[in-house]
């Protein structure tokens, strides 16, 4: 038996031994695979795939979740969560994970003692280990089970259980919430949210892969993959991208030199205007 074959069966075991889960699916490659996993070890009827909605999850994401948990035959709900309403959320100073994940598992564990389910989990992996993760202490407090974690799953071997079930998300770049394009100390709005989302939709529109929409205030800062930075020596391209960005409410739309990191990377001094004007 291969190594990831045992620690999928790990995962299995582990996933028995609660009995019945509900799976906080947010749609990424990570959630998705537990919740595959969730109902091969409990079947149908001991598993809940739930969604939280709020302002920071793009409608892309959302629909993506139920797509992927009715590609699996899975139940799945949408509830609505109100991170937003928290000041400590808002105020972005670098717990807000704590307190949108505290917000998720705060509607989650009512919801499983209504509903009979022993167990709520998500879709943590050994390569979040290495970051700050406020969210994973979230999960810690309120007894949030990790399987994947716990049975040593990595993010490559995670993508090869989905690409050996045939997920539509198997190489689905990671995808954080709409609050992480904020700087830490920069207030979370629902309107500025809604920019940084127009605008992520317009380049997603343009057919770039890895990106991100930075928000600062008027500044639009894009993060753009290697296999995407080329695509802008197409004047067409780039005139195109500048309008859709632009249209979403910001005035001046950069480009960091330095491309796509995740969130929480020093930002780059070297912004490139791109077709901005200050007029």
């Amino acid at each position: 038996m291969s190594e990831l074959s045992r620690k999928k069966d790990a995962v299995r075991r582990r996933l028995e031994e609660l009995g019945s889960v509900i799976v906080a699916l947010s749609g990424g490659v990570d959630s998705s695979v537990l919740l595959m996993l969730s109902l091969e070890a409990l079947g149908r009827e001991r598993v809940l795939a739930v969604t939280g909605v709020s302002p920071s999850l793009a409608a892309r994401e959302r629909e993506l979740a139920a797509r992927v948990a009715e590609g699996l035959g899975a139940p799945h709900e949408l509830i609505d969560t109100s991170e937003l309403q928290s000041p400590a959320y808002r105020a972005n100073d670098g717990s807000r994970c704590f307190h949108c994940r505290s917000e998720l598992f705060e509607r989650l564990a009512p919801l499983a003692e209504q509903r009979g389910f022993d167990a709520l989990v998500y879709g943590a992996i050994t390569d979040d280990l290495g970051d700050v993760r406020p969210g994973m202490e979230a999960a810690r407090r309120y007894r949030v089970a990790a399987p994947l974690l716990e049975a040593g799953l990595g993010k490559e071997e995670v993508r090869a259980l989905a690409r050996e079930a045939g997920l539509e998300v198997s190489e689905k770049p990671a995808m954080a919430c709409l609050s992480s394009r904020f700087p830490v100390g920069v207030e979370v709005t629902e309107a500025a949210l809604r920019q940084v989302e127009q605008a992520e939709e317009a380049l997603h529109l343009q057919g770039f892969q890895h990106f991100r929409v930075r928000y600062h205030g008027e500044i639009a800062r894009i993060e753009l993959g290697p296999s995407d930075l080329s695509r802008l020596a197409d004047p067409a391209c780039r005139d195109a991208l500048v309008a859709g960005v632009r249209e979403a409410g910001f005035r001046w739309v950069t480009l960091d030199l330095e491309g796509y990191r995740p969130a929480g990377t020093a930002p780059s001094a070297r912004l490139l205007s791109i077709g901005a004007s200050e007029d």
